[in-house]
C-alpha cells in the first residue's frame, strides 16, 4: 500500500516470533542449547544432577550481575565489587568467630557490603567529574587492603562456628537454595528495569545524563542507589560464598567484577549506557556458568577456560557492529 509520501507501507506487520528469535536474547538461547550439547559430548558426567551440584560455587557471581547491569546501563562501571565481597566475607567470619548469633553475622555481612557500595556512590555523585573506573579502582585497592590488614599475616580466616552457614548452603531436592534466590532476583531486577520508573531512569541517564537531569530525573539519587545496591548484592554474594567455603582469604572474590561485567556485556548490555535488557544478561550468565562446569569436568586448564570466555565476550561486542555495518551497506547499495 502506498502512502501520500509515495513510500510503500507493508500491510503485514512484522511477526513477533521472528523478531524474538533473531533478537540477541534469542541468539543467546541458541548458544545456551549449543553449550549444553557440546558439554554433554565432551563429558559423560555432564548431567543435570551434576551441574546442579557444582553450580552453587558459581551462582554467587550471578548476584553481582544484576546491579552491575544497572550500573552499565547508566554508562558507569564498578570494578571494586570483588574487593567488597572479600571485605564482607572477612567481616562475616570474624563476627561469627566472636560469638555473634547467625542473624547478626548476616546483618554484618550485608551492612559492610552496602556501606562500601554507598561510599562508591557518594564519591561519584558528589564529584561527577571523576571517572567511575578510576574511583572504583581506588576503592578496590582500599577495600581489599582493609581485608588483608584484618586477616593479618596468615592471610585467611576459617569459621569456628558453621551453624547457620550450612543451612543456607542446603538444598530443596536437587536444587540449592541459592538457585531460587538467584531466579527471584533475576525476576525482580528484570521487572524493575523494564516496567518501572527507576528502570526508565537508568536508560535515560545512560543515553544522555544532562537531558535526563533537565527532564526532572534525580540523577544523583539514581546513581547512588545503583552503587549501594551493588554493594548490598556483593554482600549477598559474600554470604553464600562463605557458606560454601566456610572461611575467607585475601583472594576471596578476586576477578568477580570481571565475571559480572562479562556476563552483562555478553548479554547485550552496552558499556556505553542506555542499551540492553536484563533478560539477556541472565541467559548469558547461565551460558557462562554451564560452560565453566562442562569444561571443568574435562579438567581443562582454568586459564584456557578464561581465554574461551574472553573470545565469546569479544565476539559479543563485535557482532552488533558487524551486523550494523552490513545493514548500512545494504541500504547504500
Amino acid at each position: 500500500m502506498a502512502g501520500k509520501s509515495g513510500r510503500t507501507i507493508s500491510a503485514t506487520p512484522e511477526k513477533v516470533w521472528k523478531k524474538q528469535i533473531f533478537s540477541w536474547e534469542g541468539i543467546l538461547v541458541v548458544i545456551f542449547l549449543g553449550v549444553i550439547i557440546l558439554c554433554k559430548i565432551l563429558s559423560p558426567n555432564y548431567t543435570f544432577a551434576n551441574v546442579l551440584r557444582e553450580m552453587p560455587k558459581y551462582l554467587s557471581e550471578i548476584f553481582l550481575l544484576f546491579p552491575m547491569a544497572y550500573i552499565l546501563m547508566l554508562g558507569e562501571i564498578d570494578i571494586s565489587v570483588g574487593s567488597i565481597v572479600c571485605l564482607s566475607a572477612t567481616a562475616g567470619c570474624m563476627v561469627s568467630n566472636a560469638g555473634v548469633p547467625f542473624g547478626g553475622v548476616v546483618l554484618a555481612i550485608l551492612l559492610v557490603g552496602a556501606v562500601c557500595g554507598a561510599v562508591n556512590g557518594l564519591i561519584l555523585t558528589q564529584f561527577p567529574e571523576l571517572p567511575s573506573m578510576i574511583v572504583t579502582l581506588g576503592t578496590q585497592i582500599v577495600f581489599r587492603g582493609i581485608a588483608e590488614i584484618a586477616l593479618g599475616s596468615g592471610g585467611s580466616v576459617s569459621l569456628s562456628n558453621t551453624e547457620g552457614f550450612w543451612m543456607i548452603a542446603g538444598k530443596a531436592g536437587p536444587f540449592p537454595y541459592v538457585f531460587f534466590l538467584v531466579i527471584l532476583s533475576a525476576v525482580v531486577f528484570t521487572v524493575i528495569s523494564s516496567k518501572m520508573k527507576y528502570g526508565r531512569s537508568l536508560y535515560a541517564i545512560g543515553s544522555n545524563r544532562q537531558t535526563a537531569f533537565y527532564s526532572g530525573i534525580k540523577v544523583k539519587k539514581v546513581i547512588f542507589t545503583a552503587y549501594t545496591v551493588m554493594g548490598l548484592f556483593a554482600g549477598i554474594a559474600a554470604l553464600f560464598l562463605t557458606s560454601a567455603l566456610y572461611g575467607a582469604n585475601t583472594t576471596t572474590g578476586k576477578g568477580f567484577e570481571m565475571d559480572a561485567i562479562a556476563m552483562a556485556v555478553f548479554g547485550g548490555i552496552a558499556t556505553t549506557g542506555g542499551k540492553g535488557r536484563m533478560a539477556g544478561g541472565v541467559i548469558s550468565a547461565f551460558v557462562i556458568v554451564c560452560l565453566r562446569i562442562g569444561l571443568g569436568q574435562i579438567n581443562m586448564n582454568s586459564q584456557l577456560i578464561l581465554v574461551i570466555i574472553g573470545i565469546l565476550l569479544v565476539c559479543a561486542v563485535l557482532l552488533p557492529n558487524i551486523t550494523g555495518s552490513i545493514k548500512i551497506r545494504k541500504k547504500t547499495n
